[in-house]
């Protein structure tokens, strides 16, 4: 029997991370890692790091790492705010901007933990499919709503839309706040940055995870006009003051600074990317033409659900969605390194033998 307290709990259907295993020798293609380790400049500062301060709280503000990002972009410290990776940042996005009532806005096919926090947060949504080509078509967001997010190359797709496009949807809906999620952008895109100069309510969220080899230290950043980062900084100030660690804020402005080696591992990705998409072809897999760090394909005459338990029992792991069923017969395959990719396509060369 269901008792008297659970009837006020807040229930939700929970957003399932991909796996995480660690097994030796295994292929992870499963979560866009980045294959490659972090900047030189992060073990220099993981290494001078003093373990003193570590006694006491860190900087509410995250100044080090703020100024590392405005100085990075050109940009004003107050047009910077960062937290737990771009997932804590967009919550606080979800918290802070969408609350007026009516339904915010997403594609059908994206980021799976938008329903989970509008659910949360009991925000009211409304989910906006996609073309047959898993395109953004931005005439079906000029409708009445109460916000809008969108990642940009969308996932788990890769699909990339022009900044023109982005630049649509925005100014057509100047009475509402439109957040562009870009954790993929460094990797063939064009960057809606430019976009916070002109117009007071759009926010350009991104993340140390992908390009950056990061993502085990969880830093995330919106960049927008001052106004719009100091609501977000009050909310997160009444919620945790306290949610960058000091390591992570050091290793985060290493990482800024280290454009070079940036630069370097994100060309070596793209070229690995379209190298497997060829190869892809060759073997009759389809997909679009992904301008991320994964790519999202199918194959017309195999069953992308079997091939991903087949892989996994070779120790490969790649990602496999069922919801929703249009999707159901794609894989998403995260571009590792050459070496790593290579051995993928040797399974899949000789599969279903």
């Amino acid at each position: 029997m269901t008792k008297n307290w659970e009837k006020n709990i807040r229930k939700v259907v929970p957003y399932v991370p991909g796996e995480q295993p660690n097994k030796a020798n295994m292929i992870k293609l499963n979560t866009n890692e980045n294959p490659y380790p972090p900047a030189p400049g992060v073990f220099g500062a993981l290494r001078a790091f003093d373990t003193d301060g570590l006694r006491r709280y860190p900087d509410p503000t995250a100044h080090v790492l703020v100024k590392a990002i405005a100085d990075h972009y050109g940009l004003e410290e107050a047009q910077v705010f960062v937290g737990v990776g771009s997932d804590d940042v967009l919550a606080m996005c979800f918290m802070t901007f969408f609350n007026s009532g009516q339904p915010i806005l997403f594609p059908d096919i994206t980021y799976s933990f938008y329903d989970v926090w509008a659910e949360e947060f009991r925000i009211p949504y409304q989910q906006i499919p996609l073309d047959e080509d898993f395109q953004i078509r931005p005439g079906d967001y000029v409708v009445e709503n109460g916000g809008i997010i969108f990642p940009n190359p969308n996932a788990p797709t890769g699909n990339l839309i022009p900044l023109e496009t982005v630049e649509e949807i925005v100014k057509k809906n100047p009475d509402v706040i439109v957040i562009v999620d870009e954790a993929y952008i460094d990797f063939g895109g064009v960057s809606a940055l430019p976009l916070i100069e002109k117009y007071d309510n759009v926010l350009v969220v991104q993340t140390f995870s992908k390009s950056r080899s990061m993502a085990g230290m969880r830093i995330g950043y919106a960049m927008a006009q001052p106004q719009l980062i100091k609501y977000l900084n009050d909310v997160k100030y009444s919620f945790n003051s306290y949610t960058m660690n000091p390591l992570t804020i050091t290793l985060g402005a290493a990482a800024v600074a280290d454009e070079v080696y940036f630069q370097e591992t994100t060309k070596k990705i793209i070229a690995t990317r379209e190298r497997t998409k060829a190869a892809l072809r060759e073997l009759g897999y389809v997909f679009g033409d992904s301008m991320s760090n994964f790519l999202f394909v199918t194959h017309p005459a195999l069953s992308m659900e079997q091939l991903f338990e087949d892989l996994k029992r070779k120790d490969i792991y790649v990602r496999h969605f069922k919801r929703p069923e249009r999707i159901r017969n794609y894989l998403r395959i995260s571009i590792g390194t050459d070496a790593e990719m290579d051995i993928l396509l040797e399974a899949l060369r000789h599969y279903p033998d």
